[in-house]
Parts: structure tokens; sequence; C-alpha cells
């Protein structure tokens, strides 16, 4: 059986007010654009309705009992069937319709493709002020410091990669840091790293975020300052 060329990956937790309409922008995408791929989303533990409706509209889900970020992630990426891996978050933030700018990066030779939100446009509301002007523009500063890459905004939570480059970085962390640990690990290995614009929307669940601003930029801070890590591979 041949191999799709592409995974959306989608982790999820509780997303069952936006879930459904992640899955059919990114179904639309693959159906326009004809590009071989699939729709992967890995519940972390939902309480609500969210792999049910997965299920009923016909994408793969797999369970990662673990929480946290990272580890439904990385879940996502070891199960993935697409040489290249897109991945954002479900509840509807990102644009899925753009998936191709990513593909076409990949395609070109970047290893890792990076959405920076402030060249494509927050908006209004979609980042509390205090992320937008102060924890994500600091984190990304002393990230570019630490792993010398030219990366304007760490956080992005839309990306691509080649997945078997991936897998071979032993990713470990299972947080939120897993977003600056990717980046830090393809350009360690002197893997090509490359942004491109990606804009955030205000996203569509009405819920509080599963960030938690203190704990979580505390971790990213340690993983960029070289702080111990459990090492495992996939």
């Amino acid at each position: 059986m041949t191999e799709p060329e592409l995974t959306i990956l989608m982790p999820c937790l509780n997303e069952e007010k936006s879930l459904a309409f992640c899955v059919r922008e990114a179904r639309k995408y693959l159906e326009e654009s004809g590009v071989f791929g699939e729709i992967l989303i890995v519940d972390n533990g939902s309480r609500d309705k969210s792999p049910q409706i997965a299920r009923k509209l016909g994408v793969r889900v797999i369970p990662e009992p673990k929480k946290g970020y990272g580890s439904a992630l990385r879940t996502g990426i070891r199960e993935a069937r697409g040489r290249y891996v897109v991945m954002g978050d479900c509840d509807g933030s990102y644009d899925f319709s753009r998936t191709g700018d990513f593909l076409e990066k990949l395609r070109q030779g970047c290893a890792l493709v990076v959405g920076n939100r402030y060249k494509g446009g927050i908006e209004k509301k979609a980042m509390p002020f205090s992320h937008q002007y102060v924890g994500v523009p600091i984190l990304s500063f002393l990230g570019r410091i630490r792993y010398q890459v030219d990366i304007g905004d760490f956080h992005c939570g839309m990306r691509g990669f080649d997945r078997k480059k991936a897998l071979s970085l032993g990713l470990s962390c299972d947080g939120m840091e897993f977003a600056t640990e990717l980046i830090g690990r393809f350009a360690q290995a002197g893997e090509p790293v490359c942004e491109i614009p990606a804009k955030l929307r205000r996203d569509r669940r009405k819920a509080p975020s599963h960030l938690r601003a203190l704990p979580d930029g505390l971790r990213h801070v340690r993983l960029i300052l070289g702080g111990r890590q459990t090492r495992k591979r996939f």
C-alpha cells in the first residue's frame, strides 16, 4: 500500500465545539489540492465527545492517555503515515486551508517549517496581551540565541516537518515546551529550518486555554538554558 505524502496532525483535548470545523477545513484542502494525505487526531484524554465526533467524520483517532501537548504530538508523529507532517491545534485558531504553504517548503527541502503569527497576522483577542507582547517575544529571543536559528515565533502551533527526521531526534518533552524542543533539536542536528507567515484566529472553543502561562513558560526557559530532561526515544 502506498503511504500518503502528508499527515495533518491535530492534538485534541476537549475540542468538541471546534474539532469538526478543523477536520472539514483540512479535508477540503486535501480534496482541492489533490494531495494524497490523511488526517490524524491524537486524543489526549478528552472528557467530551471529541473522539466520537472525529470518528464520525471518518478520520483516524489515536488515544494518548498521558497528558501533555508533547505527549500527544510525539504519539502522533510516531503513528503518522505520511512522509511529511503538518501539525496544528484543533481549536480553530489555525487555518488548515493554508497547509499547502507548509508542504511546499517541505518539498523544497526544509526539514522543519515553523509558522510566524507576527508575520501572518493575529486577530484581535486571539492571544493574550502578555503572551503576544512579552512572553512569546522573550522566549523566542532566548531560543534564537540558544539554538542559533532565525525563527521569530517559537510558539506558533502550526508547523510542518519531515517525519523520519523528527523520529530520529529523540524528542522527549511531554508538555508545552515540546514546541521549543522541536525547533532546537532540528537546529542542533544541522537540518534546514525555515518559517512562513501563519495567521492566528480567535479559537472557536470559547473555553479557557490549555496553556498555563507561568509553569509552561518556566519549562521553556529551563529547556533553553540546558536544564535536565528525561531522554527517551520514540
